[in-house]
């Protein structure tokens, strides 16, 4: 089960054990549970900490639970937690052997004050890279309060389960029986809506802070660049984001980063944070602005009721994936419309999933779903796809993959979840019915400038029109990343803007 490289890196965390744990299974005689005993006893043999049995009596079997020694309740897993969250299956064991996590002294004494009876269910799959945050943060609360228990469920691993309740994206999360979130969601955000009181104290706790001299708005790449290049020239610098690291978090692979052969969304943005944090930058998460006004110092409301003031604003809010906006596509997300064909995919296991979109995104998402689901269907709105040709080529040798050109989605149709899809010719102007059960949506994306319409001039497509300072409209306002009307929306230039703003933005203050 464990690679002998794994084996010693596990060792080694393992000697960080402050106190006794045990491995308590619940098992049947299903292969999935002799995977699991195999797992389980391979860990144990790693450390004289950690103890092994079998006598679980849990109606989820397999399944594991993670508790201190004397104690039968804690983390349990209903789930073999390798691949994404072999690293979530690490930090429950550490933390609950007593190793510190590595978590902001005020987190931890909310986690603490939690009062109330909390019972989590989080479904997940091993090939999500936004589950580990949710499956992380619930871990955290129930080894941290005995309030709260958290179950992890392994959506493939439980699909009868995953079909009665309906769930046809990941993660989600269940809290006491009724749903509680769908998505990617921070320790932070899960304390935001279980303690109701946080928002109003974080709101005061904002209003008081000192205007800035640079006030970056936005997390991506873009932001964490702007922030660092403004940290340096030793003025009061800070970042308010909706979540750090921005659409990044969402990108599996990443391959034309430069210098760096192949990494992952999630952990080019630990990278990042990790570089921001090294210099003096005022961090301010989980906050989405809510508009802009310019008075003697530019003022952020935010929609949690504070105000950040500054001297000069950099914009980095970035984009989101483009909707169909088709009758059928709201109704229905999270419910067979999914727009991460990583996280979803292994709940679509043998079905039949349509893929909109005929660019790279919309070609990687139907090969990668090919090697999952029963069938995919490509559909592109175009008389061609437009991805590279090296991606056309591996599409079309695929034996379960169908493409349909000159197609426009009209509806996504339903009953409780998707059954199927309508689309049009465009050659013909005839309707034609797909019976299916997920749709992918890969159209492309939106920048994230709702929020300031009427205060900053916006090209037709609603991108920040910059100049080649990154300059807006607005004296003292600037903007970079996916949000501008730059070309090519890509990290690494992203980057690039977001310093090039960084510095204009400089300039502009050493002149006034």
């Amino acid at each position: 089960m464990l690679d002998d490289t794994l084996k010693t890196q596990l060792q080694t965390y393992l000697g960080m054990l402050r106190q006794p744990i045990r491995l308590i299974a619940s098992l049947d005689n299903s292969a999935n549970a002799t995977e699991m005993r195999g797992l389980l006893e391979q860990i144990a043999s790693l450390s004289d900490k950690v103890s092994f049995d079998a006598s679980g009596e849990d109606a989820r079997k397999p399944s594991f639970v993670i508790a201190r020694e004397g104690e039968t309740e804690g983390v349990r897993f209903a789930a073999i937690p390798m691949g994404h969250e072999f690293t979530s299956l690490v930090l429950a064991l550490l933390w609950t052997g007593g190793h510190p996590p590595k978590v902001e002294a005020e987190v931890i004494e909310q986690i603490k004050a939690l009062d109330g009876d909390f019972s989590f269910e989080v479904y997940m799959s091993l090939s999500c890279h936004n589950c580990p945050d949710v499956v992380q943060a619930t871990a955290l609360m129930a080894i941290l309060n005995p309030k709260v228990k958290t179950t992890v469920i392994d959506g493939a691993l439980f699909q009868d389960e995953v079909n009665g309740r309906n769930i046809m994206a990941v993660p989600t999360t269940y809290l006491n029986g009724e749903p509680f979130g769908s998505g990617r969601m921070t320790v932070e955000e899960f304390l935001a809506k279980l303690d109701t009181g946080a928002v109003a104290r974080e709101a005061a706790k904002l209003d008081k802070k000192a205007p800035f001299d640079v006030l970056i708005v936005g997390g991506g790449p873009a932001g964490a660049s702007a922030a660092i290049y403004a940290a340096r020239k030793g003025i009061r610098t800070g970042i308010v984001a909706e979540r750090f690291g921005g659409q990044v978090m969402d990108t599996l692979g990443i391959e034309n980063f430069v210098s760096v052969k192949e990494t992952e969304g999630p952990k080019l943005v630990a990278a990042l944070e990790e570089h921001v944090r090294s210099y003096e930058v005022d961090i301010i998460n989980l906050q989405r602005a809510e508009s802009l006004k310019r008075d003697e110092l530019i003022e952020i409301k935010l929609e949690s009721g504070a105000t950040l003031k500054s001297k000069t604003v950099i914009i980095a809010t970035g984009a989101r994936w483009k909707e169909l906006n088709v009758p059928g596509e709201r109704e229905y997300r999270g419910k067979g419309v999914a727009y991460c064909p990583h996280c979803d995919g292994p709940l679509f296991k043998g079905k039949s999933v349509a893929v909109i979109g005929g660019g790279n995104s919309g070609v990687e998402a139907a090969i990668d779903l090919a090697g999952i689901v029963g069938h995919v269907t490509l559909i592109e709105y175009d008389t061609k796809l437009r991805a590279d040709a090296v991606l056309q080529n591996k599409l079309f040798s695929l034996p379960n993959v169908t493409v349909v050109i000159n197609a426009q989605t009209t509806e996504v149709t339903g009953a409780d979840k998707v059954n199927g899809l309508i689309y049009k010719d465009r050659a013909t102007g005839l309707d034609h019915k797909l019976e299916l059960e997920g749709v992918f949506v890969q159209i492309g994306l939106l920048p994230n400038t709702d929020w300031l319409k009427g205060t900053v001039e916006l090209s037709k497509f609603g991108e920040i029109k910059v100049d080649s300072h990154g300059q807006t409209s607005l004296p003292g306002v600037f903007a970079a990343g996916d949000v501008t009307t730059v070309p090519y929306k890509q990290i690494i230039i992203a980057m690039g803007e977001g310093s090039k703003a960084s510095l204009g933005a400089f300039d502009y203050l050493i002149r006034q």
